[in-house]
């Protein structure tokens, strides 16, 4: 790993839950968390702001689990593998080691840390570097190289968990007029026609082809979070509800009142086809304003 002499200051080598390692990043205007276990971000916070990124109480911070919350990355694809039992649900790359790479603190006090993971999938080979960048905002960049000598198909997915102070008062904005499929109804392809997506019930829906910013408008926390995204084609707004929460070991049976989850990536016909030698690049950048 290499790091700037300068950025020393800003980051620690911790242990973190379940005897996993994590590392603490400080900068003038927020504290962040990756765990090296899935490259995965389960902190984000600003000074005298509540949390932007939820994790459960319950989660597993074992090797052979993912953890619930934060930012889990969804690689090499998203949901279920064909129906496959035994395959892990989105992907393996948030149960795979990560080597933090690189450490750079930039001029603007912003501090880079670059995340490294290489491996095959289906005969092909690739390397991932995961850029998170930890400032006044949090952006995070996972840039996929294909080594093979052919095409590389892949699914990829930022699936960000946000911390809400209550569901129900809860409104996300930019989806209207988007088609998506409805797991709630058996996949049903359907048509966005709200302006404003309240929550009420178990949500579980993949908006295709679309790349707008989504808002999460909270009035209890009295903040916006604006979800921006770049190369992504595919959105997705979860929250499981009463029913579904009590089925998920690992999250509280009342843990969905304070969390929904807005991920961004490319999934089922927005699927990535990457040529032998190319590099892809999903990235969000998170801020919140207050109301």
């Amino acid at each position: 790993m290499s790091q700037q002499t300068d950025s020393l200051s800003r980051i620690q080598f911790v242990t973190g839950q379940g005897n996993l390692p994590k590392v603490a990043v400080h900068t003038p205007w927020s504290d962040a968390e990756i765990y090296l276990h899935g490259a995965q971000v389960t902190h984000f916070k600003k000074r005298d702001e509540a949390p932007l990124l939820f994790l459960s109480q319950s989660s597993r911070f074992q090797t052979d689990s993912p953890i619930r919350g934060g930012i889990p990355i969804c690689f090499p694809w998203f949901g279920p593998k064909g129906g496959v039992d035994g395959q892990p649900m989105h992907g393996f790359g948030r149960l795979k080691e990560w080597e933090l790479k690189e450490v750079v603190q930039l001029q603007s006090g912003e501090v880079s840390l670059t995340f490294h993971w290489a491996d095959s999938f289906e005969g092909a080979k690739f390397s991932v570097d995961y850029v998170v960048t930890v400032g006044k905002e949090l952006s995070v960049d996972f840039r996929v190289t294909n080594q093979s000598a052919g095409d590389f198909v892949f699914e990829e997915f930022l699936h960000t968990y946000f911390q809400v102070g209550d569901i129900q008062q809860v409104s996300v904005i930019g989806l209207k007029g988007v088609d998506y499929l409805d797991k709630t109804d058996k996949y049903a392809r359907k048509t966005e026609t709200a302006e404003i997506i309240k929550i009420s019930s178990e949500v579980d829906r993949t908006y295709l082809n679309t790349t707008s910013t989504v808002e999460i408008q909270d009035l209890a926390l009295k903040r916006k979070i604006i979800v921006e995204k770049q190369r992504s084609q595919t959105s997705v707004v979860w929250n499981p509800w009463i029913e579904r929460a009590k089925q998920m070991a690992d999250l509280g049976d009342e843990e969905y009142k304070t969390m929904v989850c807005v991920e961004s990536g490319n999934a089922g016909e927005n699927k990535i086809k990457l040529p032998a030698g190319k590099t892809s690049s999903l990235e969000i950048r998170l801020r919140s304003v207050r109301l």
